[in-house]
C-alpha cells in the first residue's frame, strides 16, 4: 500500500450512526476524483457527541482501512465534519473607517475580525466566521469589497460555535486514530459543497441534513449563510419509535425503516403485508407497510415542522426562494421529498453529491453528502494553497488565517 500524496484528501464524516471516510485525489482541473469509501457502524456517539472513545477510536479506524483498502494507499490527516445539539450559529456585524479611502486585504481581515467579536461562554469556540455581505458606505450587497472605495466599511457574518470539550473529543478521537485533523467543518456546510447548484445558492434555498443523531440545516441565500442549527432528532428517533410501536427489537426496527419504511401516506402500495418479529417467544405480527408509515410518518413530520420554526424564527424565511433540499441517510426514506413540500410549501428534493469523479457509484447517495462534502471543503482550500500545517497548539488558532477567504466560499 503506497504513501498519500500532497494531492490526496481525506474527509471523515464523524456520525451518530456510521462513520463513513472518503478518499479523494484532487486533480489538475480542479475535480476531485474518489479513490476510496470506508464505512463502519458508529458505536461512541450519541446524538453527535463522543460519549465513549474507545468505541469511537475502532470505529474510526475501520472506515479509514477500509478506504485505503479500496484506494491501496495510506493516509495521514483527514478533513472532519462536525455536528450536534452543542452547535450554535449567530449573526453578527462589524464596521470600520477605510483607511486611504482605498479597500485592501488588511481592511476586510479587519472589518471581519469587529464582526467576529461577540461575548461568548468560556466553554465555546468559534469554529467558522462567515461574511454574509459587506456594506460599502451606503451601497449594500458586496460579496468581495476588494479594490473598491469608500470611508466607512461594514461586515455582516454568521458565526458558527462550538462546545469546546465536544470539539475536542472529536480530534482526540481522531488523533488516538494515528490520524491528523486539518481541519474541522460544520456538516451542513460541507454538504452544502456537494449538493448545492449556483442558482439554488442565489435565489435562496433550505439545506436539511437527517442524520441518524441529529439535522442540520444550513439556510443560503445570495451565495451566502444566513443561518444554521442543529436540532437533536434524526433518523434513530423513528427507529426508535417503531421499536416501541411494534414491540419489536431496535435491529428489526431499523431493517423495517430501510426496507419497507415510508413517510407520505398518500403513496401506492402500502398495503403490502410484513412479517414483523416480536420481542420475547410471541408470534410474529402481521402488518402493512401502512402500518409502518402510520408510525414514521408523524416523527418525520414533526422533524420538518421543527425545522420549519427554526427557518421561521431566523427571520430569513423568505429567502428560500429555491425551496428545500433533503440529505443525509433518512432522506432515502421514501415520500419524505412529498412530505417535505407539504411542510413547506416550496419545491423539495432529494439531493445526492455532484461534481466529483472516480468511483461515483460508491458515493451517489444522500448518505455520503457529509464525505463528499468534505473533499470538496478540502478541494477549495488546495485551490487557496493552504494545505500548510498549523505550528499553533490550540486547536482553533488556524481559523483565523482562513477567514478571509470565506467570503468567496459559495461564489464556486
Amino acid at each position: 500500500m503506497g504513501r498519500r500524496g500532497h494531492n490526496i484528501v481525506v474527509g471523515l464524516d464523524i456520525g451518530t450512526t456510521k462513520i463513513c471516510a472518503i478518499i479523494g485525489d484532487v486533480k489538475s482541473d480542479g475535480v476531485v476524483d474518489v479513490l476510496g469509501v470506508g464505512t463502519h457502524p458508529s458505536r461512541g456517539l450519541k446524538k453527535g457527541v463522543v460519549v465513549n472513545i474507545d468505541s469511537t477510536v475502532e470505529s474510526i479506524r475501520q472506515a479509514v482501512d477500509d478506504a485505503q483498502l479500496m484506494a491501496g494507499i495510506e493516509v495521514g490527516s483527514v478533513y472532519v465534519g462536525i455536528a450536534g445539539g452543542h452547535i450554535t450559529g449567530i449573526n453578527s456585524t462589524g464596521i470600520i473607517a477605510v483607511k486611504n479611502q482605498e479597500i485592501t486585504v488588511r481592511e476586510i481581515e479587519k472589518v471581519i475580525d469587529a464582526a467576529r467579536v461577540v461575548a461568548l461562554p468560556m466553554d465555546r469556540e468559534v469554529i467558522h466566521v462567515l461574511p454574509q455581505e459587506f456594506i460599502v458606505d451606503d451601497h449594500d450587497g458586496i460579496l468581495d469589497p476588494l479594490g473598491m472605495s469608500g470611508v466607512r466599511m461594514e461586515a455582516r457574518v454568521h458565526i458558527v460555535t462550538a462546545a469546546v470539550t465536544s470539539a475536542h473529543n472529536i480530534v482526540k478521537c481522531v488523533n488516538k486514530a494515528d490520524l491528523e485533523v486539518e481541519d474541522i467543518v460544520l456538516e451542513q456546510l460541507a454538504s452544502a459543497e456537494t449538493m448545492l447548484s449556483p442558482d439554488e445558492r442565489e435565489l435562496g434555498v433550505i439545506l436539511i441534513d437527517i442524520g441518524g443523531g441529529s439535522t442540520n440545516i444550513a439556510l443560503i441565500s445570495g451565495h451566502s449563510v444566513k443561518h444554521t442549527a442543529v436540532l437533536g432528532v434524526g433518523g434513530q428517533h423513528i427507529t426508535n419509535d417503531l421499536a416501541y410501536g411494534l414491540n419489536t427489537t431496535l435491529p428489526d426496527a431499523e431493517r423495517l425503516k430501510k426496507t419497507y419504511g415510508c413517510a407520505y401516506s398518500p403513496m401506492t402500495g402500502m398495503h403490502e403485508v410484513l412479517d414483523v418479529r416480536s420481542l420475547g417467544e410471541r408470534e410474529p405480527q402481521r402488518l402493512t407497510r401502512m402500518d409502518l408509515c402510520d408510525i414514521i410518518e408523524p416523527r418525520m413530520e414533526e422533524i420538518l415542522q421543527m425545522v420549519l420554526q427554526e427557518i421561521k424564527q431566523s427571520g430569513y424565511a423568505e429567502s428560500a426562494k429555491a425551496g428545500v433540499v433533503l440529505t443525509g441517510g433518512t432522506a432515502l426514506l421514501p415520500g419524505i421529498v412529498e412530505l417535505a413540500e407539504d411542510v413547506f410549501r416550496l419545491p423539495a428534493r432529494c439531493g445526492v453529491p455532484t461534481g466529483i469523479g472516480g468511483v461515483v457509484e460508491m458515493v451517489n447517495s444522500p448518505m455520503y453528502a457529509t464525505g463528499v462534502g468534505l473533499l470538496q471543503f478540502a478541494l477549495k482550500q488546495h485551490h487557496y494553497g493552504r494545505f500548510q500545517k498549523s505550528t499553533d497548539d490550540h486547536l482553533f488558532g488556524k481559523i483565523y488565517h482562513r477567514m478571509r477567504d470565506w467570503f468567496g466560499e459559495f461564489l464556486a
